[in-house]
């Protein structure tokens, strides 16, 4: 008996305490409500806090599902919504509706998006529950939103930067191309669209499928391919089908083609996985991006920004739209290059095709002003979609177009003998007037080198040889023997004083120069090697370049640079020579033009300066191996610039003599311009 009153006196007073208990107060119900809003919590927002008349007028799908797909498909994020507080003695009257001043931010797609509206809250029953309710409407999404309005996301394309050379040529620009199509009515004969793919190196079912579109009309013109404004030859045999023609369109342009193919690089189509991975910065299926070269090194700064547009479509006849948010497009830069792209073309076709490399500097400023890869492939090309075949073909060309020669780094030959002996002038055991007996074509220092011998190509030099006949005669045994007297430790550290053995600063990957595989000489015969640029001595031609820039400068090298905005003349290297010692190289690279095996640049509009280099490349046992040909150069009377160049497997022609004569030609045809 005692138990069961116990349990009924329980009952009564918790009862009584519910009774006692204060309503909760739309301010109350509100801050949950916000609450869940700042979280995304739609759900909870719809079937807890929202009033009977709203839950009627939107279903569940209006509210939770329309807007989780609005906050997923315009990258609505950072949801702040805030609301002013009423006045602390504020009274709520259940008979009538609690308004408040409801503050709502967000970020999306389309910038920031910030509005201010009244809420009002009921008090009603629903169920057994009775307490205070939201009146909701799609405003509270964007203020401007009604029912029956639609959402939608208008894109404004921004343009990509261009590349121009620093006279403001075009390197890389949005320029035009052709559409090459047919027109159906006129597109009749038998044999067009084999003819027709097997030029454009397609299928007959892709031009099927572009035929076959839903839009096609018989008298309308209907793109197949592209064609590079400069590919006349195309253009001529497409138009020999009939019913073929084409049509201008807008189209990345790279007017100096195969001349700078390798640094302008190229742009194509984005691939899914590359979509994936820049999904976040604006990126979508239709856009392009650099796959080589300056075009994808400078992407960030070429690609710009997509405008956004959030926009609302309001119902009725009249269609009126009303813009939510807006950020403008933004354009990619216009980047500006060091390179003089005249100089390049020059430098290019110099060459004639023959495979080799080379690099030009301004040696008072460290500019680079041509960055040569030859031979290269046409950027237009792969631009508008290389076909199988065309790929083929370039991948089996055995002077392998497809790899970037000024990337890499080769042995420089004699083009080292005055890094050699500025090293030794400058530690005070070379002395540039003293002369070495020196007969023979070959010499050892002793018995202990075992079968090592130092050749030299010229022992027809008349002895005494000084520092000026050992580069005239491009003597191996004179620098092998100074690189002895420098000794191992101090000429590997001379050589690094020149940035042998450290990244190259520069704006695109390029190989490092190497005194060894290791850094180091660890015999006096790999010493004597390296003293003449063999070995297992590695440099990249545009370092070469920028070696040869302390013969003009009196010691210093400079930063090499790429683009226009960089601070001019930034050292990388200085005291790497005196002045004094400095005009006795400048002097002897001189003779060795007028008087030595560069006869090839003795050219008679420029007084051309420089030094040859031959480095062989060790063939199997038995067998002669390929000698890659060296020249770096300057005009004696003013140094413009400082050229480098190499070609390889110069072994049938002459040798190195052979890449002085082009050199030659990139001085007169600037010289004379």
């Amino acid at each position: 008996m005692a138990k069961k009153l116990t349990m009924i006196l329980g009952l009564v007073f918790l009862v009584f305490l519910a009774g006692c208990q204060q309503q909760a107060t739309p301010e109350d119900r509100l801050k949950e409500y916000i609450g869940h809003w700042n979280n995304g919590e739609f759900s909870e927002m719809y079937s807890v806090y929202l009033n009977q008349g709203s839950k009627e007028a939107y279903a569940s799908e209006d509210f939770v599902e329309r807007q989780q797909k609005l906050y997923e498909d315009l990258a609505i994020d950072n949801v702040e919504v805030t609301y002013t507080k009423p006045a602390e003695d504020a009274k709520w009257d259940t008979e009538n509706p609690a308004d408040f001043p409801v503050q709502v931010k967000m970020d999306t797609i389309a910038g920031p998006v910030e509005f201010e509206k009244n809420m009002t809250l009921l008090f009603e029953e629903q169920g057994e529950t009775e307490d205070w309710f939201v009146e909701w409407d799609p405003s509270f999404i964007f203020e401007q939103l009604e029912t029956g309005d639609e959402v939608r996301v208008s894109t404004t394309k921004s343009e990509r930067g261009e590349i121009l050379d620093r006279n403001e040529q075009p390197i890389a620009i949005n320029g035009t191309g052709y559409n090459i199509g047919v027109v159906p009515e006129s597109f009749t004969e038998a044999s067009a669209k084999e003819d027709l793919a097997e030029l454009l190196g397609i299928s007959v079912a892709n031009i099927d499928e572009q035929l076959g579109q839903s839009w096609v009309q018989e008298n309308q013109f209907v793109p197949i391919s592209k064609a590079a404004k400069n590919d006349t030859e195309l253009l001529e045999k497409a138009t020999a089908i009939p019913g073929v023609t084409y049509q201008e369109t807008a189209m990345r342009e790279y007017p100096y083609g195969e001349a700078l193919g390798h640094l302008s690089g190229y742009i194509g189509p984005i691939t899914a996985e590359k979509l994936e991975e820049l999904k976040d910065q604006g990126y979508t299926s239709t856009d392009s991006i650099g796959r080589r070269g300056l075009e994808q090194t400078l992407e960030e700064r070429l690609h710009g920004a997509n405008g956004m547009k959030i926009l609302i479509k309001k119902q009725g006849d009249n269609g009126e739209e009303l813009t939510v948010a807006e950020t403008p497009a933004e354009n990619g830069e216009t980047v500006i290059l060091t390179i003089d792209a005249e100089l390049q073309k020059s430098a290019y076709e110099a060459m004639e095709g023959e495979a080799g490399t080379s690099a030009a500097v301004d040696p008072e400023t460290g500019e680079t002003l041509a960055l040569v890869s030859s031979p290269a492939y046409d950027p237009n090309e792969y631009m508008l979609g290389i076909s199988e075949s065309r790929f083929k073909e370039l991948s089996e060309d055995p002077l392998t177009p497809l790899f970037n020669r000024f990337g890499a780094a080769y042995a420089p030959g004699s083009t080292i003998k005055p890094v050699t002996a500025a090293i030794g002038m400058e530690a005070g055991t070379l002395d540039p007037a003293e002369g070495l007996q020196i007969d023979g074509a070959t010499w050892q220092k002793d018995g202990s080198w075992g079968d090592y011998r130092v050749t030299r190509l010229h022992p027809e030099a008349p002895n005494p040889i000084d520092l000026n006949k050992a580069l005239v005669y491009s003597d191996n045994i004179y620098f092998a023997r100074q690189a002895l007297d420098i000794g191992s430790e101090a000429f590997v550290t001379g050589l690094e004083n020149f940035g042998f053995g450290e990244e190259i600063p520069f704006a695109l990957e390029l190989q490092s120069s190497q005194i060894s595989n290791e850094g180091t000489l660890g015999s006096e015969g790999q010493l004597a090697d390296t003293s003449f640029g063999q070995g297992q001595m590695l440099t990249n031609i545009l370092h070469l370049a920028s070696m040869y820039e302390p013969f003009l400068t009196d010691g210093i090298m400079y930063k090499p640079l790429l683009f226009m905005e960089e601070e001019k003349g930034q050292v990388w290297k200085e005291g790497l020579l005196s002045a004094e010692n400095a005009e006795i190289l400048r002097t002897g690279m001189r003779n060795v033009v007028v008087d030595g095996y560069a006869q090839s640049a003795n050219s008679t509009s420029v007084k051309i300066a420089g030094k040859t280099g031959t480095a062989e490349l060790k063939g199997a046992i038995g067998e002669e191996g390929q000698e890659n040909g060296f020249f770096v150069a300057y005009d004696s009377e003013s140094p413009d610039f400082i050229l480098a160049m190499m070609i390889e497997s110069i072994e049938d022609n002459g040798g190195s003599d052979y890449v002085a004569g082009f050199a030659a030609k990139v001085f007169e045809e600037y010289k004379t311009e």
